[in-house]
């Protein structure tokens, strides 16, 4: 009997965690980058995530992040054109970007250091994700920066290279909203 409560609650537990939701309108992903010394700001449309959290059980904790990388735009149609394009983004061939956590550490009161795996273009580098999380009625709002080398993805490739024309290094920023944390 004590085996079979204990697996109601744990199932009851997962799926309370199961039942967090992004909650699109609320959430953004943004980047920066530098061109010629200049800021490029930019942003995906189409994004997803899921989350299961609980702060007195970090070691179940997981986060999957998944990016439509035919959804980067920077505000003008003819670079937008070319973001999609194999020597940028690849989305034709490699359309999503993905982030699997593999762990979370506390960083202090609401905030979290993610480890994970971050996949852009094929290319899989091991990351870690600095995270605040804050509460607002029903909503739980994960912020974070995270700077990466856009050439360790192989963004930007053939004569796109070239760091002195556009930046190795771009910040991707990000806001979730989730409801039913």
């Amino acid at each position: 009997m004590k085996a079979l409560l204990a697996t109601l609650l744990l199932a009851a537990s997962v799926g309370a965690q199961a039942q967090a939701k992004l909650q699109p309108a609320q959430s953004d992903l943004s980047f920066q980058a530098h061109q010629m010394g200049v800021p490029v700001d930019g942003h995906f449309k189409h994004f997803d995530a899921q989350l299961a959290f609980d702060p007195a059980k970090l070691a179940a904790a997981q986060v999957s992040f998944t990016v439509d990388m035919n959804s980067g735009t920077i505000g003008a149609p003819e670079y937008d054109a070319e973001l999609v394009k194999a020597a940028w983004f690849n989305a034709g061939k490699l359309p999503q970007a993905v982030f699997k956590s593999t762990a979370f550490k506390p960083a202090g009161a609401g905030r979290y250091e993610v480890a994970g795996t971050l996949t852009i273009k094929g290319q899989s580098k091991p990351v870690v994700v600095p995270v605040t999380l804050s509460k607002s009625g029903a909503t739980t709002v994960a912020t974070g920066s995270l700077a990466i080398k856009r050439l360790d993805f192989k963004i930007g490739e053939g004569e796109w290279t070239d760091t002195s024309v556009v930046a190795d290094d771009v910040t991707v920023k990000f806001k979730l909203a989730f409801t039913g944390l």
